[in-house]
């Protein structure tokens, strides 16, 4: 079982009577990429800044990298990198100058690193041009440059991918699972884009109102989506037979309240009912099925809302 790098158990953060985060259980693998999934104000922010210690938590706790208790908390956090919102960096100062201001005001040995954070985000042929002449996906790279200059273990973006076009979402997408492959480098990352996050992440938690509610693998999401026809019938175990001896099909599953989930033979949906009323079956519905992220996440929470 791969170890855990970040473990969250019952955490809470009220404002007053305002429950932002509500006893929240997170649990993060070594070298995953973990998607955050909410609407805007359900608690991704929130979270984020509680693991970083930029807002204290009401109740619950907090583990990193094993260790837990502010004093422990504290030497861990040097091991983490975090882009909650795009830096202040100072216009007139060049992309090079700016990160080695914010290198030696947090005491992070080597001159080096700063060229070298600017490399793994692709920008290291713009180290000498002014942060004020920079597009917003250059802004935007350039505070995860920042991020990076500690070489962190764990890195939590909030929104990192927020207000940029479709290229510079490809660009930072490519950076990060750079980031995860080379250096093993384990991320969180919250967003509301999620059709994106389906092209990153490893595993997700879905937060709605504050509330975690759940939290599955990218690969367990797949199968939920996966594309199929629902079938309730009066005898699933007939149904099988029928399935397997007259279409000649094994790929699918029997679920409780007599219904099957057919994967296969999606494109010859009549021939399925055909076969199944010729063998004794009834069928009572049918119905195809499937989703994307957000589709699923949306049924989670019941359906379009404004965020």
């Amino acid at each position: 079982m791969a170890e855990n790098v970040l473990e969250l158990h019952g955490l809470t953060k009220r404002y007053g009577g305002n429950v932002a985060v509500d006893q929240a259980d997170l649990s993060i693998g070594r070298g995953e990429i973990y998607g955050l999934v909410g609407l805007n104000g359900a608690g991704k922010t929130t979270i984020i800044r509680m693991v970083t210690a930029q807002t204290i938590p009401t109740a619950g706790e907090i583990i990193l990298f094993g260790a837990t208790g502010e004093r422990a908390l504290s030497r861990m956090r040097a091991r983490t990198g975090v882009m909650v919102e795009t830096p202040s960096f100072y216009p007139y100062l060049s992309a090079l100058d700016n990160l080695e201001y914010y290198r030696l005001q947090r005491g992070i040995p080597g001159r080096h690193v700063a060229e070298e954070a600017l490399e793994a985000v692709g920008l290291s042929g713009a180290g000498k041009k002014k942060f004020k002449h920079f597009s917003l996906g250059m802004k935007q790279r350039l505070g995860l440059a920042l991020a990076l200059m500690n070489r962190p273990d764990l890195l939590l973006l909030d929104e990192p991918i927020n207000g940029l076009d479709p290229e510079g979402i490809v660009e930072f997408r490519n950076i990060l699972l750079d980031l995860s492959r080379q250096r093993q480098t384990t991320i969180l990352i919250s967003s509301h884009i999620l059709p994106e996050l389906s092209n990153l992440a490893t595993c997700y938690g879905f937060i709605d109102k504050g509330v975690m509610l759940e939290q599955i693998s990218a690969k367990a999401l797949r199968e939920k989506c996966r594309a199929c026809l629902e079938l309730q019938v009066n005898d699933p175990s007939r149904a099988a037979l029928v399935l397997e001896q007259k279409l000649g099909t094994l790929d699918y599953e029997v679920l409780p309240g007599n219904v099957l989930r057919l994967y296969g033979c999606l494109d010859r949906p009549e021939q399925v009912t055909q076969a199944l009323v010729g063998g004794g079956v009834s069928l009572l519905a049918a119905e195809n099925k499937g989703a994307d992220l957000e589709n699923y996440f949306l049924s989670m929470i019941g359906g379009v809302r404004h965020a």
